[in-house]
């Protein structure tokens, strides 16, 4: 296993991505309404990318066939944009964007709650959300790399919640997956972050039990309850002293770097 460790002329670029990851969701916000499909969604968040010259690191990804993955409701993810599916006042929906930009990747993805929803949603999607942003103060050079994931195991251990184990973050540059993986619970693991890695982080947690299974496109990840399921997001960069939010959004209440 070799990780790549990215220099300053690299990270400038993926800041770029990153920044434009960022900017995709900050466009897509006010769309998402009552009424419009994912199939439209999607279609705004692909023409947004093509405009800034860029392009979706998700479409033909292993044959996937949209732009973006926008999962609704008891979706975990790899929801596949449909003509079919509209939106509906109550529903929560993750958007996950990933951008190729000079060559180079950035994934971020966040919840968005049509109209008004059920107080469990509220409180899912909230931590989900938290479940990600508790790591970002731990992250430095120096740390192992499992404490990110027993983080976000104690947090959510504290709710009525669960942590779907299928599926973790990933290391990210030239290629869309790269080593090491990010875990998002407790598990041995002899890594040690070092500056310069930059990884994913991206926990799927569920209002029921963690079980989740695969549907018949080969593709979309669903609870196997069918209770709800919310994810956030971040493409993270280990620097001298602690970490930078390379997707982060502008207003986001978190900080872009963390000196730890």
């Amino acid at each position: 296993m070799h990780i790549y460790l990215k220099k300053n002329k690299i990270i400038e670029k993926m800041r770029i991505s990153g920044h434009l990851a960022s900017q995709v969701l900050r466009k897509i916000k006010p769309y998402i309404i009552s009424g419009i499909t994912t199939a439209e969604l999607d279609n705004i968040c692909q023409n947004y990318i093509i405009q800034k010259q860029a392009i979706s690191g998700c479409l033909g990804y292993h044959g996937f066939p949209s732009s973006t993955c926008i999962s609704v409701n008891e979706i975990s993810c790899h929801g596949i944009p449909s003509k079919k599916k509209k939106l509906n006042n109550g529903d929560i929906v993750n958007i996950d964007v990933t951008v190729i930009k000079n060559k180079y990747y950035a994934d971020t993805s966040k919840m968005f709650i049509v109209g008004k929803t059920k107080k469990i949603a509220y409180e899912l999607c909230k931590a989900a959300k938290n479940s990600l942003y508790i790591t970002f103060p731990i992250i430095k050079p120096g740390l192992p790399i499992n404490i990110i994931g027993r983080t976000i195991q104690k947090y959510i251990q504290k709710t009525p919640f669960s942590i779907v184990k299928e599926y973790c973050g990933h290391g990210i540059g030239l290629n869309f997956h790269e080593i090491p993986y990010i875990l998002h619970y407790d598990h041995y693991n002899t890594i040690i972050l070092k500056q310069g890695m930059i990884f994913t982080i991206e926990p799927i947690i569920n209002a029921g039990t963690n079980e989740v299974f695969c549907m018949n496109d080969n593709w979309t990840i669903c609870t196997k309850d069918h209770n709800l399921s919310a994810q956030y997001e971040h493409t993270i960069l280990v620097t001298k002293n602690g970490c930078e939010i390379l997707t982060k959004r502008k207003n986001e209440k978190i900080k872009r770097i963390y000196s730890n």
